[in-house]
Protein backbone atom coordinates (compact mmCIF):
# COMPACT_ATOMS: atom_id res chain seq x y z
CA UNK A 1 0.00 0.00 0.00
CA UNK A 2 2.95 2.45 1.06
CA UNK A 3 3.79 1.93 -2.97
CA UNK A 4 0.70 3.18 -4.57
CA UNK A 5 0.71 6.88 -4.84
CA UNK A 6 4.25 6.90 -6.40
CA UNK A 7 2.46 4.31 -8.97
CA UNK A 8 0.11 5.98 -9.93
CA UNK A 9 2.11 9.43 -10.15
CA UNK A 10 4.44 7.18 -12.40
CA UNK A 11 1.33 6.27 -14.48
CA UNK A 12 -0.27 9.60 -14.62
CA UNK A 13 3.17 10.94 -15.38
CA UNK A 14 3.16 8.48 -18.75
CA UNK A 15 -0.09 9.52 -19.49
CA UNK A 16 0.89 13.20 -19.24
CA UNK A 17 4.09 12.38 -21.57
CA UNK A 18 1.94 10.58 -24.27
CA UNK A 19 -0.39 13.34 -24.40
CA UNK A 20 2.28 15.98 -24.49
CA UNK A 21 3.97 14.07 -27.38
CA UNK A 22 1.06 13.27 -29.11
CA UNK A 23 -0.29 17.22 -29.50
CA UNK A 24 3.08 18.28 -30.13
CA UNK A 25 3.05 16.32 -33.21
CA UNK A 26 -0.35 17.58 -34.30
CA UNK A 27 0.98 21.48 -33.70
CA UNK A 28 4.17 20.99 -35.78
CA UNK A 29 2.78 19.06 -38.80
CA UNK A 30 2.61 20.68 -41.73
CA UNK A 31 -0.80 20.40 -43.28
CA UNK A 32 -1.34 17.64 -46.07
CA UNK A 33 -1.67 19.05 -49.45
CA UNK A 34 -4.00 17.71 -52.06
CA UNK A 35 -2.31 15.67 -54.43
CA UNK A 36 -4.27 15.50 -57.82
CA UNK A 37 -4.40 11.82 -59.79
CA UNK A 38 -2.06 11.66 -62.76
CA UNK A 39 -4.11 11.73 -65.87
CA UNK A 40 -5.23 8.28 -66.80
CA UNK A 41 -4.10 7.48 -70.07
CA UNK A 42 -6.29 5.07 -72.07
CA UNK A 43 -4.29 2.27 -74.30
CA UNK A 44 -5.44 -0.44 -76.01
CA UNK A 45 -4.20 -4.21 -75.30
CA UNK A 46 -2.19 -5.66 -78.04
CA UNK A 47 -4.56 -8.52 -78.56
CA UNK A 48 -1.40 -9.95 -80.53
CA UNK A 49 0.75 -10.05 -77.99
CA UNK A 50 -2.24 -11.70 -75.91
CA UNK A 51 -2.62 -14.06 -78.45
CA UNK A 52 0.73 -15.47 -78.17
CA UNK A 53 1.04 -15.13 -74.63
CA UNK A 54 -1.52 -17.73 -74.51
CA UNK A 55 -0.99 -19.76 -77.13
CA UNK A 56 -2.65 -18.45 -80.01
CA UNK A 57 -1.11 -17.24 -83.57
CA UNK A 58 -0.54 -13.80 -84.09
CA UNK A 59 -2.76 -12.63 -87.43
CA UNK A 60 -0.72 -11.19 -89.83
CA UNK A 61 -1.25 -8.75 -92.92
CA UNK A 62 -1.57 -9.48 -96.22
CA UNK A 63 1.07 -8.18 -98.03
CA UNK A 64 -0.53 -6.85 -102.07
CA UNK A 65 3.08 -5.60 -103.10
CA UNK A 66 5.01 -9.15 -103.21
CA UNK A 67 4.21 -12.08 -104.72
CA UNK A 68 5.82 -15.95 -103.33
CA UNK A 69 6.49 -17.74 -106.76
CA UNK A 70 8.07 -20.79 -104.87
CA UNK A 71 9.56 -22.07 -101.73
CA UNK A 72 12.26 -24.46 -101.12
CA UNK A 73 11.85 -25.98 -97.53
CA UNK A 74 15.20 -27.26 -95.95
CA UNK A 75 15.24 -29.69 -92.49
CA UNK A 76 16.76 -26.38 -91.05
CA UNK A 77 14.16 -23.86 -91.26
CA UNK A 78 17.04 -20.85 -91.10
CA UNK A 79 17.85 -22.24 -93.97
CA UNK A 80 14.77 -22.66 -95.88
CA UNK A 81 14.73 -20.19 -99.33
CA UNK A 82 11.63 -18.00 -100.63
CA UNK A 83 11.52 -16.99 -104.15
CA UNK A 84 9.99 -13.96 -103.81
CA UNK A 85 9.08 -11.22 -106.54
CA UNK A 86 8.86 -7.83 -105.00
CA UNK A 87 7.38 -4.44 -106.88
CA UNK A 88 6.98 -6.70 -110.26
CA UNK A 89 10.65 -7.18 -110.31
CA UNK A 90 12.68 -9.62 -111.35
CA UNK A 91 12.03 -12.83 -108.97
CA UNK A 92 14.78 -13.36 -106.35
CA UNK A 93 15.50 -16.03 -103.33
CA UNK A 94 15.59 -14.92 -100.03
CA UNK A 95 16.70 -16.88 -97.09
CA UNK A 96 15.04 -16.43 -93.97
CA UNK A 97 15.92 -13.36 -91.63
CA UNK A 98 17.44 -11.94 -94.99
CA UNK A 99 16.24 -8.34 -96.20
CA UNK A 100 14.40 -8.20 -99.70
CA UNK A 101 13.92 -4.76 -99.88
CA UNK A 102 15.72 -2.14 -97.61
CA UNK A 103 13.14 -2.05 -94.30
CA UNK A 104 11.69 -5.40 -96.14
CA UNK A 105 12.87 -8.72 -93.76
CA UNK A 106 11.87 -12.40 -93.82
CA UNK A 107 10.85 -13.64 -91.05
CA UNK A 108 9.68 -17.20 -91.20
CA UNK A 109 9.26 -19.62 -94.49
CA UNK A 110 6.83 -22.14 -94.31
CA UNK A 111 5.60 -24.97 -96.85
CA UNK A 112 2.48 -22.53 -97.69
CA UNK A 113 3.22 -18.83 -96.88
CA UNK A 114 6.19 -16.38 -95.91
CA UNK A 115 5.81 -13.93 -93.12
CA UNK A 116 7.22 -10.76 -94.28
CA UNK A 117 7.80 -8.11 -91.76
CA UNK A 118 8.29 -4.48 -92.90
CA UNK A 119 9.18 -1.54 -90.54
CA UNK A 120 8.11 -3.71 -87.63
CA UNK A 121 4.41 -4.98 -89.06
CA UNK A 122 4.29 -8.59 -89.74
CA UNK A 123 2.77 -9.40 -93.33
CA UNK A 124 1.37 -12.73 -94.69
CA UNK A 125 2.63 -13.43 -98.58
CA UNK A 126 0.64 -16.55 -99.30
CA UNK A 127 1.99 -19.21 -102.13
CA UNK A 128 -0.58 -19.48 -104.78
CA UNK A 129 -2.95 -22.31 -105.17
CA UNK A 130 -2.05 -23.56 -108.53
CA UNK A 131 1.97 -23.95 -108.14
CA UNK A 132 3.00 -26.90 -108.46
CA UNK A 133 3.91 -28.92 -104.82
CA UNK A 134 6.58 -31.51 -104.28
Amino acid sequence: MNRLPQFTSFVLFIALCVSAAYWGMQLFNPPLRPVAAPPQSIQTPNLDAAASLFGGHTTAVIASNFQLTGVVMASNPAESVAILVANGKKPQAVRANNEVLPGVTVKEVQRDHVLLSERGVIKRVDLPKDAKRR
